[in-house]
């Protein structure tokens, strides 16, 4: 984007904010909470691009005057000094244009969702099973990091104590803006607890990440759906494994299918599994979008077959590698234990660059 095309549509954007900040002093504005909150969202929402809006153009007068005394009449010492102080205000001035650039950039209407996670299983058998509880543990500890809560929607555990698939939901501001970076097929090469001989064997556990849909953007008619009840085999104890609370809906038009049964009571079991149906129809809508559009499918599409992988954990070599940026960090086990910020961090700011560039080719044509 030109500089010219960045000052107009932030001298846009800083007109706005002082025409909300004036609304909402307005007594018409205070005795109605709806458009207050509106207005308060919009505010804090271009708050932080027109403060360094006002940076920069402080910045900017600050280079104009330091090259006016260049201009002038110095002694080597003093011009020696306003020559550095012009290429520092300069670099400061490039850090504010990239910082607003990248505010500026189209946001995911999403990522302020919470996030409905599914892990499931793939290639490798019990190995795979275990991958995936890892990888739950990993995300466990990651939300509790950001201070998001995980709510267990459903189970299906594996015979050597893992997860043919888990389905969970993380509660938290932008926890979908973050976790939907997760999606994609994850390898793990290691020695199985149950290998005799030592061999390293490789497994697969493929993830899908949904932001939370609400009832206003999914319409899901109750003629569309079948609701079957029976009996719980997940965790929860006796009194979930005597009653009928497992629920599982089939969504009749598209043939989608979610089970929940982690909850004692049916009706909340039910409550999650339409909220899962929701983001997954939501989903499927945005992918009959890119289709018609002719836009690839993001890689958490996929079957969960070894040779389609966005990450690879190798123990042996104690490594982590995410194949879509070619980064490679080690320490494994910190990683596995929640601290994937390295990672996620080196995703956004790939993400970003690519938009940039983006942003830029489109403007010069």
């Amino acid at each position: 984007m030109k500089t010219a095309d960045i000052d107009s549509k932030l001298a846009a954007i800083e007109s706005r904010y002082e025409e909300i900040n004036h609304l909402m002093a307005q007594p018409e504005t205070a005795s109605d909470p709806e458009l207050l909150e509106r207005y308060g969202r919009e505010y804090a929402s271009i708050s932080e691009v027109v403060q360094a809006y006002k940076a920069l153009q402080v910045t900017r007068t600050q280079i104009t005057e330091t090259e006016q005394m260049l201009d002038g009449e110095l002694d080597d010492e003093l011009r020696d000094l306003a020559r550095e102080e012009l290429a520092q205000l300069q670099q400061r001035e490039e850090e504010y244009l990239k910082e607003i650039q990248v505010a500026l950039l189209p946001t995911d209407i999403m990522d302020d969702r919470n996030a409905i996670v599914t892990i499931q299983a793939g290639a490798g058998g019990d190995e795979a099973g275990l991958f995936a509880a890892d990888l739950f543990r990993m995300y466990t500890r990651y939300a509790e990091a950001h201070r998001w809560t995980v709510e267990l929607l459903n189970t299906s555990i594996s015979g050597a104590g893992g997860y043919r698939e888990v389905v969970f939901e993380v509660r938290g501001r932008g926890a979908y803006a973050r976790m939907k970076y997760e999606g994609g097929t994850h390898r793990v090469q290691r020695v199985p607890t149950t290998e005799a001989q030592g061999r390293i064997h490789t497994s697969t556990a493929k993830v899908i990440v949904l932001p939370e849909a609400e009832e206003v953007e999914v319409e899901i008619r109750p003629e569309d759906i079948r609701v079957d009840v029976y009996r719980s085999t997940g965790h929860g104890g006796q009194s979930v494994n005597t009653t009928d609370s497992a629920v599982r809906i089939t969504h009749l038009p598209s043939g989608l299918v979610v089970t929940c049964q982690d909850e004692k009571s049916q009706i909340k079991n039910k409550a999650k599994a339409l909220g899962v149906l929701r983001s997954r129809l939501w989903d499927l809508e945005q992918q009959k979008r890119a289709a018609a559009e002719g836009a690839a499918r993001r890689s958490q599409v996929q079957t969960g077959d070894r040779s389609e992988k966005i990450r690879t954990y190798n123990f042996p070599q104690d490594r982590i590698t995410d194949h879509r940026i070619n980064l490679t960090v080690h320490n494994l086990p910190r990683v596995l234990d929640g601290e994937l910020d390295v990672l996620t961090d080196a995703l956004i700011t790939s993400d970003q660059a690519e938009k940039l560039a983006s942003m830029f080719e489109n403007t010069d044509n």
